[in-house]
């Protein structure tokens, strides 16, 4: 190797681990400031009167925002590289959150909680993150690089609940969101250090196609619709125990505490199943690891609901639920990394993830909804069930294999 390719080779590296950092930091802030929300359904809703349903809808409202925006900031960060859309999404999502601490309507907090912190949520969503991340690293890595990524929200997680909680709790619930709002900031600096174009030097795999010829070829992709059906599950289960999972525990008659240690568990937990969830994705079949992954879920659900609810039963269910939290990520991503390319990577995911966010929508709203007129969340637990035990089936069928490419044309898959 000669000192000039050497020296090559080193910066590349250099640069795609600035990458990863930076991409690490953007999932961090992001995911961690919004896993927080949930805990402010107490203090918010008892301080307003309003009803958990209405606190309910403002964060299912903030969720299909967030998924309706998310292919829209994909599209855009594939065109023009991901800091510019990243940056305009931190300062909506902070003027969000400030609008959060001055609702005094249900409706005013609809806006802020809902449509303007889920817009800006969308354009600093971590699938921007891990799709500049994706382009920056080779096949041979990119599950593991995935993962990481992933983990990073997790940590962010670990990291809020407690910091929300304990904000709340020394300053109230209007200070905290007021820090939160500044905290998300954070997130411009981060996107300054990512690269102003499309890729990083890494070959796409499809970087001949058009973004025209790209969706007409994920759409008739058979593979590709069961990715994005199945994906809904995993928004359900993660928006409703996000959310709703604090309340329901004091609802048993614990503590505040015991919910947020619980919520805490599941982001550290998941750092450990994010990582391995990409370590397995590296070496073994994507989608069965998915179908084993919702499986597990829909046990792990029936086991707290049979099971006394003490605090050790709590723990467990956090312990085992962060393990497979956001462990379908890297799965998911990789896959439609590893069938149709990187080149329209953050697009395509972005499409799934809509997908994901319907389920997020439905899994808070009717949270809240069969809370309100049933007086339990039993219902909603049981729906989490029977969705997690489809999702576990509908992914079997994936054809995960990549797409071949013939230049200056576009394979069309069979269904």
């Amino acid at each position: 190797m000669t000192p000039t390719h050497q020296a090559t080779q080193t910066s590349l590296t250099r640069a795609m681990i600035l990458v990863i950092l930076a991409g690490c930091a953007i999932s961090l802030v992001g995911f961690g400031v919004r896993s927080s929300f949930g805990l402010f359904l107490g203090p918010m809703t008892s301080a307003n009167g309003w009803s958990r349903e209405t606190f309910g809808l403002a964060l299912a409202i903030q969720n299909l925002m967030w998924g309706i925006g998310v292919p829209v900031a994909g599209a855009i960060a594939d065109r023009f590289g991901a800091s510019r859309i990243l940056i305009v999404g931190a300062i909506i999502y902070s003027l969000g959150i400030l609008g959060m601490r001055y609702a005094e309507t249900g409706a005013e907090l609809h806006l802020f909680a809902g449509l303007t912190t889920g817009l800006g949520i969308s354009f600093t969503a971590f699938s921007i993150a891990l799709a500049v991340m994706a382009k920056a690293v080779g096949p041979e890595r990119r599950s593991l690089a995935l993962g990481i990524g992933t983990a990073a929200g997790s940590f962010g997680q670990v990291l809020f609940s407690p910091i929300a909680q304990g904000f709340i709790s020394a300053y109230g619930w209007q200070t905290a969101l007021m820090m939160l709002a500044l905290t998300v900031l954070a997130i411009i600096p981060a996107a300054l250090m990512l690269p102003k174009g499309e890729s990083n030097g890494v070959s796409s795999h499809g970087a001949e196609q058009t973004f025209g010829d790209a969706m007409r070829e994920a759409m008739s992709h058979r593979g590709y619709v069961l990715l994005t059906t199945g994906f809904f599950v995993c928004g359900f289960h993660v928006a409703f125990i996000t959310v709703h999972f604090p309340a329901y525990v004091t609802d048993l008659g614990l503590s505040a505490r015991t919910g947020a240690i619980a919520i805490s568990l599941v982001g550290f937990f998941n750092i450990i199943g994010s990582y391995m969830s990409g370590m397995v994705g590296q070496r073994y079949s994507k989608k069965t690891s998915l179908a084993s992954i919702y499986f597990v879920r829909a046990i792990t659900i029936t086991l707290l609901m049979i099971a006394p609810k003490t605090e050790i039963t709590i723990y467990l269910f956090a312990i085992a639920m962060g393990l497979l939290w956001l462990s379908t990520v890297p799965l998911t991503t990789g896959i439609v990394g590893q069938v149709f390319g990187t080149r329209y990577m953050a697009t395509l995911f972005g499409i799934v993830f809509f997908s994901h966010q319907l389920g997020s929508f439905s899994g808070v709203w009717l949270g809240g909804y069969l809370y309100d007129t049933t007086g339990t969340y039993d219902g909603i637990w049981w729906a989490g069930v029977a969705l997690g035990l489809l999702a576990a089936l509908i992914h079997i069928p994936i054809d995960e294999r990549p797409l071949p490419r013939v230049p200056g044309s576009v394979r069309k898959p069979a269904a």
